[in-house]
């Protein structure tokens, strides 16, 4: 008898078997592959061709199987984001053989500590809303404002789907955020949920693996991996800050974790949420189109009110060598003097992005990418933010002995040493992942603040996300002017959303509280909007713009990144690839043009841009276009279907 095997490793077909009994699409099996012993998947043989091979037997099948709405789900991911189904399979078992080898106790479901909430009028109507749809496929987004209390609405809805022996997984864009979820999570259920993500260990990723499988565990918390995780039962799936730009994967199997999330759920044939305070653009336009589902909490809960916001010009407040306005100071002391906290907030890290020798002109940039190199002045190095090279700030120089470096431009380290001369009294504390990546280093930071033993925290992006600090309500944005990079499309929508998210830091827990917009631009459009609480306006004016422009959602956008060690060699590339891509109907093809980050990891980058109606799905014909491609060794390419980032 003969099965066909899928491996997960980068193949597009299974190979073939000899099997003593009959085997179950879907049965996890050990089979000889080479030298080695490998944990394949009994494969349907459908549209894929299976490769002959002189048969070897099936060595043994093991007793888990992974269900035929995975397998469905797992060819339609492989075809729609242009990679080989072993690799996506790979995502679903990978490890395997270990996990099956090794014995391990079964996750032990740990008993916490349970608060009682109540939920409000406004969160009872949402959780009405949402369970209208009697738990078939429908995609439902839970907006509100920042402090509104949407994660205990869908904590209720999950707590009656687990209550029907089904399985619930939490999307979340960021690991660092699971440690304060949990907290919260704990409080809500009274248990400890399985968490998953890249740096669990091993050993906890065989436990909850097993767990999940058999329908042990019934929530999962969890990154972008999670997603394909063998759920036995699963009766609900809710991405958290839906809006994340985090959810797209850049490296290897490159994907949109929430858009992958919204068609598990249709292959499973289960609700789906997505939550946000300010929708992505692409929810938006569903919402306005009427595809999704939309409830919209206004208040905050215990009905505390948003932040008071102010400006302050620059042009009349700056003081000289200076980043924190004399204004913004006088405000900043009315909070500190309460004991309460306070944010500077600046989205770049280290101390200065940019190094540039008085004496000769010569500027600190990456040999390995074209960037300049970020002046680090605790670790007293210049480091690039791709790569991770390393240079030392001592640099001989063409005219004199040492280049002498100007810093330009500011980061956290620059605004930290200034809050430090400011307010030597105080405890001020860096929030940024570059001095949060040592185990147990994030926790000890959150247990600080909330214990009030941080005054001032200088923070970057990743503070906007998620977490519940009650003595925090006075924010300042260090640099409000809205400059963000040409090449990249979703400019004003980020902005939008981030200074969303961030002013909804301050105040969840007080009646008073303050964000300060520091700008050289007081009149700017966005952030006039921003301070109105016109999120909806600036989302309509963009939609438009993008509509314009023909820019998603309105089309489809596939990126391809021809790369070589030879920029020559990888724009000729790119150019035959457009000549073969040409030959497809209903398909524009624009470039090839240099990337704006034209070199990283000391390759050569040239990027193709493909458009076309988003109503059809051409990933297959692109598919075995490249597939049929005789291009040279020296070149790698790598394809980005619903492209996020264009550098």
């Amino acid at each position: 008898m003969e099965s066909h095997v899928l491996l997960p490793k980068i193949f597009n077909f299974p190979f073939t078997y000899k099997s003593k009994s009959e085997n179950k699409i879907g049965n996890l099996v050990e089979v000889p592959f080479g030298s080695k012993k490998e944990i394949g998947v009994i494969w349907k043989n459908n549209f894929l061709v299976p490769k002959k091979i002189k048969l070897k037997d099936i060595e043994k099948t093991t007793e888990f199987t992974i269900n035929k709405k995975l397998i469905d789900y797992i060819e339609w991911f492989s075809t729609y984001n242009m990679v080989p189904v072993g690799l996506v399979l790979k995502m679903a078992i990978g490890g395997t053989d270990k996990f099956i080898k090794k014995k391990d106790s079964l996750f032990q479901i740990k008993k916490t500590a349970r608060k009682d909430f109540t939920l409000s009028r406004d969160q009872l109507i949402a959780l009405k809303f949402l369970e209208k749809i009697n738990n078939k496929f429908s995609v439902s987004v839970l907006q509100g404002i920042t402090g509104s209390g949407k994660t205990l609405v869908y904590f209720e809805r999950i707590k009656k789907i687990i209550d029907k022996n089904c399985q619930a997984l939490i999307l979340l864009p960021e690991i660092f955020l699971t440690n304060e979820f949990k907290t919260r999570f704990e409080e809500y259920f009274g248990f400890e949920p399985a968490i998953w993500h890249s740096k669990i260990t091993t050993k906890q990723k065989r436990i909850i693996w097993k767990g999940v499988i058999k329908n042990e565990i019934q929530i999962v918390i969890g990154a972008r991996s999670a997603l394909l995780l063998p759920f036995k039962k699963l009766g609900i799936i809710i991405v958290d800050e839906e809006h994340d730009t985090s959810y797209k994967q850049d490296e290897g199997v490159i994907y949109n974790a929430r858009d992958m999330a919204i068609s598990r759920a249709r292959f499973e044939e289960i609700p789906i949420h997505l939550v946000s305070s300010v929708p992505s653009i692409e929810t938006y336009n569903n919402i306005q189109s009427g595809k999704y589902r939309h409830i919209n909490i206004s208040k905050r809960f215990d009905d505390y009110p948003l932040p008071e916001t102010k400006i302050v010009n620059l042009n009349i407040n700056k003081t000289k060598n200076k980043f924190i306005a004399k204004d913004t100071l006088e405000f900043v002391k009315k909070f500190l003097n309460k004991g309460e906290q306070v944010l500077f907030f600046i989205n770049k890290r280290g101390f200065a992005p940019y190094l540039i020798c008085k004496i000769c002109g010569h500027k600190q940039v990456c040999p390995n990418c074209s960037l300049y190199l970020t002046f680090h002045k605790l670790k007293n190095k210049s480091i690039c933010h791709h790569c991770s090279y390393e240079k030392k700030v001592k640099t001989k120089c063409k005219i004199e002995k040492y280049c002498q470096f100007i810093m330009y431009g500011l980061g956290v380290e620059k605004i930290f040493e200034e809050a430090k001369e400011l307010f030597p009294d105080k405890n001020i504390n860096i929030f940024s992942s570059d001095y949060l990546k040592k185990k147990g280093e994030a926790k000890n930071l959150f247990t600080k603040i909330k214990e009030n033993k941080v005054d001032i925290l200088i923070g970057t992006q990743m503070i906007s996300k998620g977490f519940n600090f009650k003595k925090l309500n006075c924010i300042v944005v260090i640099d409000a002017d809205f400059s963000g990079r040409g090449y990249d499309l979703r400019t004003t929508e980020k902005n939008i959303q981030l200074y969303h998210q961030l002013s909804g830091r301050a105040g969840r827990f007080s009646s008073q509280s303050l964000v300060i917009y520091q700008t050289l631009t007081p009149s700017d459009a966005i952030l006039s909007e921003l301070i109105k609480n016109k999120s909806e306006d600036l989302l309509k004016k963009e939609l438009s713009l993008r509509k314009k422009n023909k820019l998603p959602p309105f089309v489809r956008l596939i990126a391809i990144i021809v790369s070589s060690k030879s920029q020559n060699l990888s724009l000729q590339g790119a150019r035959e690839i457009k000549i073969k891509l040409n030959q497809i109907k209903n398909l524009e093809v624009l470039g090839p043009v240099d990337s704006p980050l034209l070199k990283i990891k000391k390759n050569f980058r040239t990027r193709l841009l493909i458009r076309f109606d988003n109503q059809v799905m051409m990933q297959k014909k692109i598919t075995n276009v490249l597939n049929g491609l005789k291009i040279s060794s020296k070149i790698k390419l790598t394809v980005d279907v619903d492209p996020i980032n264009f550098a």
